[in-house]
């Protein structure tokens, strides 16, 4: 029962992420191995968007790891152990909170120890800019623990690489890219744990570096964005992309124009905000007033619209069942909402 309550839920996001994005693309499924303990890595630019985009299509029932300040009340603390998420403790959460992690790690070893698998973000932070940044050592701790309780195990590292549009905007689009499978003990040496260390952080920032944006000059980044945008290139392709970004610090080319269609009128973005005005109003007035961080803009335009738009159908099928019939409830039901999603892909 759990089982297909878990896969219902995952049907329900999967069909609210496809029909808020204009585009999604995935690529590299087939390198996700299915029968052996998997972890997987992606970089971190949208909040609770990037771990949603994972969920629903990693071939995987993983597990999360989580930052412990989003638990707290039973309510939440019941439905993220629902849905498999294991807080994790930061500096933040205060130092003597950090102890907890040994058993967050053993925990994580026993479930990967089980031919599960696990996603965690190994930069330990959510930033909107295009790079890969430092990654911290958690992860290695993770994978070497795992490696010295399970003797023979073989964990597999998949490196996963996020790419958006503008994960501030709307309609988005993204791409996922599932890069080859890292043999973690082939990375290990138990005399050697330092060395370890900064060898499996290495190998896993450099794939990370090739299947997302990475602009690595601070100094630079904002001309190098705006070098890229006027160029009309396509954020959810890295390999062209960062062709162009090495290209750019090597040559040192000039700015040109960039691309200002996103702050021209968009008629068939009007039309949408126009036969969706209730939920419109609640995330311009309402939630996006409070949004704390402009890396939870998505997550929480996709929830108001997700919930919103749960709200809406069902009343509105309800409604007309009562005052029509229910083919006829039905039939607007289905309309709107294939509506709204041509809508979104041409807006």
């Amino acid at each position: 029962m759990k089982n297909f309550l878990y896969n219902l839920v995952k049907v329900y996001i999967k069909t609210g992420l496809h029909s808020y994005h204009k585009k999604i693309e995935v690529f590299g499924l087939e390198r996700v191995p299915t029968d052996k303990p998997v972890l997987f890595l992606p970089n971190h630019q949208s909040a609770l968007m990037d771990v949603l985009l994972i969920a629903v299509d990693c071939n995987r029932k993983p597990y999360f790891l989580t930052r412990a300040d989003v638990f707290g009340k039973p309510l939440l603390n019941k439905l993220f152990k629902f849905f498999q998420m294991i807080p994790v403790y930061r500096i933040r959460d205060g130092r003597r909170s950090l102890s907890k992690n040994e058993y967050v790690f053993d925990t994580c070893s026993e479930i990967l120890g089980r031919s599960q698998a696990l996603v965690m973000f190994p930069e330990a932070n959510h930033n909107l800019k295009r790079r890969v940044r430092t990654l911290s050592k958690g992860f290695t701790r993770i994978v070497f623990r795992t490696l010295q309780q399970n003797p023979g195990i073989d964990l597999q590292i998949v490196p996963v690489g996020l790419n958006y549009s503008d994960a501030t905007s709307f309609p988005d689009s993204v791409s996922v890219y599932y890069g080859k499978p890292i043999s973690a003990g082939s990375l290990y040496d138990q005399a050697a744990i330092q060395e370890s260390e900064k060898r499996t952080k290495t190998a896993v920032s450099n794939a990370l570096k090739k299947l997302t944006t990475h602009i690595d000059s601070e100094e630079d980044y904002d001309q190098i964005i705006s070098y890229l945008e006027s160029k009309n290139l396509s954020f959810l392709m890295p390999a062209t992309i960062n062709e162009n970004i090495a290209s750019f610090e090597k040559d040192n080319h000039e700015i040109g124009i960039a691309n200002e269609s996103k702050n021209r009128f968009n008629f068939f973005k009007f039309i949408l905000s126009l036969i969706n005005l209730p939920i419109w109003l609640v995330w311009k007035f309402l939630v996006k007033p409070q949004v704390w961080e402009a890396e939870f803009t998505g997550t929480l335009r996709y929830a108001t619209a997700q919930v919103g738009f749960t709200i809406y159908f069902s009343l509105l099928f309800a409604v007309t069942t009562i005052l029509v019939n229910y083919k006829m409830a039905l039939a607007l039901v289905i309309g709107i909402f294939l509506l709204n999603r041509l809508l979104v892909k041409w807006a």
